[in-house]
């Protein structure tokens, strides 16, 4: 198996190092990662500058200043000959559940991978300590991929309780949550006396039923969602054509 892994914690975040090292155990692993910290860059592409890429001696490659679509792009199309099997993004410091995926970049680089044509995970650790755990449920995952290919076209957003190993309960198959909205903007005062803004904490849980990826996690199981790209809200499109119709708003101009 050849993987391609990104993330959007940087390159020498703790996840992807400690993935890494457990995927190289049975796959063929290029890690193509941004040079630092890009939580949050969702699906950006940098379209605007060229990206310049510094090479690792282990064979990492960094992106500097690149998002992590950026990683995955260059890496599907480029720096990784032949190209890989499968690309894996992760291990994330801190949970992607419910509306997170709006915004994760680690989504985002799996969802890159996807698009262009090829298998993908996100994998998250709902905390910032028991990587290996989560390194152990994604390196299971990917051998029972091996075994059995998985035909759904969908990428698989999987968040990983941060606790032994032993501790895990199982895998849950599980929808998206939601939260509250957030509205946290904290102000600071820079020494030229100029108002600066931090972004504040996400929302708190708002749907979190049975059925959803916070409450597995919540209950020591590992989430397992199925994403797809396709943004289409199938339900309503008769209701939006009815509407057209009777506010009058015209189908030709």
């Amino acid at each position: 198996m050849r993987i391609l892994l990104s993330n959007d914690d940087g390159i020498h975040a703790p996840g992807i190092q400690v993935l890494a090292t457990a995927l190289r155990e049975f796959a063929d692993v290029q890690v193509v990662a941004p040079d630092r910290n890009r939580s949050g860059a969702s699906n950006s592409l940098t379209l605007d500058t060229p990206l310049r890429t510094f090479s690792y001696p282990g064979g990492d490659i960094a992106v500097q200043m690149g998002t992590p679509t950026d990683c995955v792009y260059l890496g599907v199309n480029r720096l990784m000959q032949p190209g890989p099997d499968i690309v894996v993004s992760g291990i994330n410091a801190g949970p992607n559940l419910g509306d997170d995926v709006i915004y994760s970049g680690t989504v985002a680089a799996a969802m890159e991978g996807r698009h262009l044509g090829l298998p993908a995970l996100a994998v998250s650790l709902n905390g910032y300590q028991y990587y290996e755990t989560a390194a152990a449920v994604t390196c299971t995952i990917l051998r029972a991929l091996q075994r059995e290919p998985l035909r759904t076209g969908r990428i698989l957003n999987i968040n990983v309780p941060d606790l032994p190993l032993s501790e895990i309960k199982g895998i849950r198959v599980t929808r998206c949550g939601s939260r509250h909205p957030s509205d946290g903007v904290i102000p600071q005062q820079d020494p030229r006396g100029n108002t600066l803004y931090w972004i504040g904490p996400p929302g708190e849980k708002l749907d979190a039923g049975p059925d959803t990826d916070f409450a597995a996690v919540d209950e020591g199981y590992v989430s397992v969602t199925a994403l797809h790209v396709d943004l289409t809200a199938h339900a309503a499109q008769a209701v939006l054509s009815d509407w057209l119709d009777q506010a009058g708003v015209g189908r030709q101009w």
